[in-house]
């Protein structure tokens, strides 16, 4: 058959080659086969086989039998490339040693022992992976027992080990759930006590972990009559004192530390820094201060200073965040996504975080609302900009900066307004002196008294001047001064004082840059988002990525550019609009249009790597490859902004195709971060650039994503209209791949609208045309989906069959997120079988893998299945305890029908 046969006795006693599982015949042939199996390559006597098979009263045939259990196993196994031989010892059967899994699973977690933690954990993960059920469960008798025994203590220790790893390693939000329902089955267990009080613990549940520690200590006493071990009372000891505190090894989520560098040189600023300490930090409770001004007037400049000089008194951490709010190429950052980052910055996997809005901003505000953090969000538009971002705690602490007065704040929640007035001459004078030299700015005090009236005291405006006469430290200041009385045009950018001076210091450094730096700076005005990478500009100019970092040298050191991460570039937003007005406009698009095909290739390319089973535009042409998820990832959270922007530049163009492409290039990402508002943006953009191309398969690509984002939105109706469109076109178009898609996307609408059955007729759908077109990581999905909607209707044959198929592939494929999701449909159908031993088995390999890929919003609904599993099998008690943290969860993740459903269940069930 050409494919290595796998021998499985963790489970039933199974053979299986690629899909095809062999016959190996009743349950005492089978018991022959496992006889061998447990010890391979090693010669069984036929008196060890009998006693294994039959213990010590065999029938008086026995041997005679044994003989043609062998015949037929030989038989059955002469196909596969395993082979059992007669010697002198007894019979032996000849394969290689991992390809039995108890072998495997043995061998993985001895390789565990030699490996870092990270390696260990990872061989930890797949040798539990391994166990599919009870050891020999389709086997009885004396031998049998003592083989379980034997394994089961080995997998306990494997998994006591793998939990201390995961631990060390920061996953304690993964694993709690598990470490609950664990514990609950072993309340003697001390090591297994230490792990979940510590867990609690490092999840800010510390009242819990006390609690529990009281439970371990009252069960030890009633059931044994002993204290708890040093370990424990140690670890109990180290929370009531605190010195617990910070313990986590250094690998576990750093504490956000997301304060940009200050600027180099401070002067005065006096008292709106007491100001500062006396808002912030001399005042009892939640504070906060709103810094307001004129661009360039230095808010920023003094929000950070201010900050850094007073980390010490955040020990919970700095978030930071530029709302872009007068940005002129852009759109203010919404609160929801300014949450979602901090969010993640905190610790939160993004699989836990709500996809409505509300729900976002509300889980936020209760993180930080007894967290000592410092919440700097700037250039905020307005009022309603920052408001929902407001912590409603008393520990944390929020500094915002604006060009608007923010009186609507200051009305609605008392936080005081400090507004920022342009520094006076002497100041003035001070700052100029500090980026110069004191004694060039003596050695000519009328062109320095020029230079003050250009600046009119504003802070950015004598950084630009300061800049271009420290680039020629020879000429004399009075020729700059003349420079600048030369400039031309004046400029209506502020509709402030300071404007026609800060044109004119912008115009004068402008004039100083190469002739190729002036061309850089000017199409880097037209570009959208907050900042741009390397490769991005390198698209742009359309040269390599040394030249662009040469090209940029000059505009950083006249400070019309600065790099607030290496490789990536950032304009304040009035140089930006000054760079904008000098663009050649005629002679822009072919850049514009290089940087779209950029950003477009490289998310496709991105997309590719998180998400491989579907590419609906064929090759990818972009240079740029990601090595794996991470890469991926990362580069996605660099560029997201731009990303989001690139579209509209897309549509600006009149380029129809990039619009949805980027949006495709998004999918996957948007999904996992829970940027559910913004996927929907995308995919509208998308529909309507198809509709304007007259694009059948953009069309249908386009639904068919628009609708999906919609249901998980929660807007049922709107999904269900656009899913129906995407079928239809798909039909017209004879498209089978997304004739697929909309099926798939439709089944869990009519689902959340009651009708299962008609969701099963679209998973059907859906899997005859991808059986046809043979892409194996679909159809597992697919089958998945339809074995679970065939139990959903009573169908649990077909629901059995299509989930075996399912698993079989997704382990094939090593998926573990779609074996996960298949194990959970198999869960689920041997509780509706009342088979609730092998239900649970299968809901917590499921957990594990959810754990392991960080799905927390499906590890939340299977954790919730298996609560419902133990009520069938009568244990209320655990019940209740994975009832409360499946709600915790529910409740993290804004899913407020989650949390209502299961608070129901805990009010009307007690534990008996």
């Amino acid at each position: 058959m050409g494919e290595v046969p796998n021998f499985g006795v963790l489970g039933v006693i199974r053979v299986q080659v690629g899909a095809a599982l062999i016959d190996v015949g009743h349950a005492r042939q089978r018991c022959v086969l496992a006889a061998l199996l447990v010890e391979p390559n090693r010669p069984v006597s036929v008196d060890l086989l009998i006693e294994r098979v039959w213990g010590e009263r065999p029938p008086t045939r026995a041997r005679g039998t044994l003989y043609g259990y062998l015949h037929r196993l030989r038989q059955a196994l002469a196909g596969v490339g395993a082979e059992i031989r007669r010697g002198g010892g007894g019979y032996v059967l000849e394969v290689d040693e991992e390809s039995v899994d108890l072998y495997l699973f043995r061998r993985l977690v001895a390789r565990s022992r030699q490996a870092g933690d990270r390696e260990a954990l990872d061989l930890l993960h797949r040798a539990l992976g391994l166990w599919r059920g009870r050891p020999l469960d389709d086997v009885d008798g004396p031998w049998a027992d003592s083989v379980r025994r034997v394994a089961e203590q080995d997998r306990w220790t494997a998994l006591l080990r793998r939990n201390d790893i995961a631990l060390r390693e920061g996953h304690h939000d993964t694993l709690l759930a598990e470490l609950l329902d664990l514990a609950d089955a072993h309340p003697l267990d001390e090591q297994l006590a230490c792990q979940l009080i510590l867990a609690l613990y490092r999840a800010g549940r510390q009242a819990e972990a006390l609690e529990r520690f009281e439970f371990v200590r009252r069960v030890l006493a009633e059931e044994l009559g002993a204290d708890p071990g040093h370990e424990l009372r140690e670890l109990h000891r180290q929370i009531l004192t605190g010195e617990l505190t910070g313990s986590p090894s250094a690998d576990v989520r750093p504490l956000p530390r997301q304060l940009p560098a200050e600027v180099r040189l401070f002067v005065g600023r006096h008292n709106e820094l007491a100001q500062l300490d006396k808002a912030l930090i001399g005042t009892p409770g939640a504070s906060a201060l709103a810094i307001v001004g004129v661009g360039g007037i230095g808010k920023t400049t003094l929000a950070l200073h201010w900050a850094h000089r007073n980390t010490s008194a955040f020990p919970d951490g700095q978030l930071y965040a530029d709302l872009r709010g007068f940005d002129p190429t852009g759109t203010p950052v919404p609160p929801a996504a300014v949450a979602s980052r901090f969010l993640a910055a905190m610790g939160v996997p993004s699989t836990a975080l709500p996809a409505d809005t509300d729900s976002m901003l509300a889980l936020f505000r209760s993180v930080v609302a007894e967290k000592r953090v410092l919440v700097l969000l700037d250039n905020a538009r307005d009022s309603d900009h920052v408001r929902p971002l407001l912590p409603g705690g008393s520990a944390s602490s929020v500094v915002v900066t604006s060009r608007n007065r923010l009186t609507g704040l200051s009305a609605s929640h008392g936080v005081p307004v400090l507004t920022l007035e342009v520094l006076d001459r002497g100041t003035a004078r001070d700052l100029l002196a500090g980026h110069m030299s004191d004694g060039r700015v003596r050695g000519e005090p009328d062109a320095v008294a020029d230079l003050l009236d250009w600046c009119a005291g504003l802070p950015l405006a004598l950084a630009l001047l300061a800049a271009r006469a420290t680039s020629h430290p020879a000429f004399p200041l009075r020729v700059l001064a003349e420079e600048l009385h030369q400039a031309d045009g004046i400029g209506d950018w502020d509709a402030d004082e300071s404007s026609s001076g800060l044109h004119a210091v912008f115009s004068t450094s402008w004039r100083a840059l190469p002739v190729a730096t002036v061309e850089a700076c000017s199409l880097l005005g037209l570009v959208p988002g907050p900042d741009i990478g390397v490769d991005a500009i390198a698209a742009l100019l359309a040269a390599s990525a040394s030249r662009v970092r040469a090209v940029m040298r000059p505009a950083e050191a006249a400070h019309l550019v600065r790099q607030p991460a290496p490789g990536r570039y950032r304009m304040h937003d009035l140089v930006r609009r000054f760079a904008a007005e000098q663009a050649d406009h005629g002679d822009v698009r072919a850049p514009l249009n290089r940087l779209v095909d950029y950003y477009v290739d490289t998310a496709l390319a991105a997309e590719a790597v998180l998400y491989p089973y579907e590419l609906p535009f064929g090759a990818n042409h972009s240079t740029t490859r990601f090595a794996d998820e991470d890469e991926a990832l990362a580069w996605l959270s660099a560029e997201y902004p731009g990303l989001m922007a690139i579209q509209a530049v897309a549509v600006d163009l009149g380029r129809h195709a990039p619009v949805w492409r980027v949006a495709w290039g998004l999918d996957t990402f948007q999904r996992r971060q829970v940027h559910s508002e913004d996927q929907v943006r995308v995919w509208s953009a998308a529909l309507r650039a198809a509709e304007l191309a007259g694009d059948a398969d953009a069309r249908a690509l386009s639904a068919w994503r628009l609708g999906a984002a919609h249901n998980r939105t929660g807007n049922r109706a709107q999904a269900l209209r656009l899913l129906d469109h995407a079928l239809e076109v798909s039909l017209e178009s004879g498209n089978g791949r997304a004739q697929a898609n909309a099926h798939q996307a439709l089944a869990p609408v009519h689902e959340d609208m009651g009708d299962n059955a008609r969701a099963l007729s679209h998973a059907e759908s859906a899997l005859a045309i991808l059986r046809e077109m043979g892409n194996e990581m679909r159809q597992a999905h697919a089958l998945n989906q339809a074995g679970w909607y065939a139990a959903k209707v009573g169908d649990l044959g077909r629901a059995r069959e299509h989930c075996a198929a399912a698993l079989e592939l997704a382990s094939r494929h090593a998926d573990a997120d779609a074996e996960a999701r298949v194990l959970d449909s198999l869960g689920y159908l041997a509780h509706l079988e009342g088979d609730h031993i092998r239900a649970g088995d299968y809901y917590r390999r499921a957990l594990a893998l959810f754990g392991r890929t960080r799905s927390m919003y499906d590890y939340a609904d299977t954790l919730e299945r298996l609560a419902d599993n133990h009520v069938a099998g009568g244990d209320l008690r655990r019940a209740r305890s994975l009832w409360r943290e499946a709600r915790r969860m529910y409740d993290t993740q804004g899913r407020v029908d989650g949390v209502n459903r299961i608070s129901v269940l805990l009010a009307t069930t007690d534990e008996g």
